[in-house]
């Protein structure tokens, strides 16, 4: 089903479920390539922007939390950008359908951006969809200062390994979402997409896009640094605790062995000192005694202990 939402003479189409019929309708009124109609059917596309003669067909990705708010996930945003009409295809981020919706019950609001075109409507929407996907790449980031924080804690160490690789899945994730349409979005900013207002305006709206994009990018090849050094940090914690309850075990281990030493010695049926003195289990014991003080006190000069 096509939602159709009028701004003056411009048009914004919303197919949130398309089936072949609609699609097939939108080719027949606008003439779009029939490319641009089988990638609408696909979900696997990567970022693009195909230019035409009379409109732009672009196909982004941006990031959202799964239902859980855990893990992120990627949405594809199919756009067809025209002249006079703006058409939203797929099941998008829900931000377009919530702007969508919005334009709808106040269809003047877009003109306190600038004059109602498809140009204002489509900053607008991305510029809503990178504002929501800049406060998704800050909760990441706030995720990776909590890790910091109780990494010297004495926090369960399978919580915090399940903390780290939750944030290191999703800061790949994110990069693969960011990396591949920055070039895309490089194109508004340098004029290779021009929009069909020529004005000075947009292309300051286009430059403001651009800048918010490029701060996310340089965020997100920061948290995956600071990822990857936690996650160095943990694992080298691991091994000095590891390496710690080690030298314990043989430093108990050690001290012991003489007693072990002699208590299996006397347990052989052979003839023994003191076997036959009164006192001679006293007398071994002190014996064994004395022996682990003096190795206790050579581990602690040695700084052992």
């Amino acid at each position: 089903m096509i939602d159709t939402l009028e701004l003056g003479k411009l048009k914004w189409m919303h197919v949130q479920h398309p089936i072949d019929e609609d699609l097939n309708d939108l080719q027949e009124k606008y003439d779009f390539h029939p490319l641009d109609i089988e990638d609408c059917k696909s979900y696997t596309q990567r970022p693009k922007v195909d230019v035409y003669d009379d409109y732009y067909f672009i196909i982004l990705h941006f990031p959202h939390f799964d239902n859980l708010k855990r893990f992120v996930r990627t949405k594809e945003v199919k756009i067809f950008w025209g002249r006079d009409y703006i058409i939203t295809v797929g099941r998008s981020h829900w931000v377009v359908e919530d702007l969508f919706n919005y334009y709808k019950q106040n269809p003047t609001a877009i003109s306190n951006l600038i004059a109602s075109s498809s140009d204002a409507v489509l900053y607008n929407l991305l510029n809503r969809l990178i504002n929501e996907s800049y406060l998704l790449v800050n909760r990441v980031g706030q995720g990776i200062e909590e890790v910091s924080r109780e990494l010297f804690n004495k926090k369960s160490e399978r919580i915090l390994i399940e903390k780290i690789s939750i944030i290191r899945r999703n800061v790949i994730q994110l990069n693969t979402i960011f990396k591949p349409q920055l070039r895309v979005f490089h194109k508004f900013e340098s004029g290779e997409i021009k929009g069909f207002e020529q004005t000075e305006d947009m292309e300051d709206y286009w430059g403001n896009i651009l800048d918010v994009y490029q701060k996310m990018w340089d965020m997100i090849e920061d948290y995956g640094e600071l990822t990857y050094s936690l996650s160095g940090t943990f694992d080298s914690m691991q091994a000095n605790r590891t390496n710690e309850t080690m030298k314990v075990l043989t430093l108990i281990s050690t001290l012991l062995l003489p007693i072990t030493f002699v208590t299996s010695l006397y347990g052989m049926n052979v003839s023994l000192p003191f076997e036959g003195e009164k006192h001679a289990f006293w007398l071994i014991m002190g014996l064994c005694l004395i022996t682990v003080v003096l190795l206790a006190i050579y581990f602690k000069k040695r700084r052992l202990l």
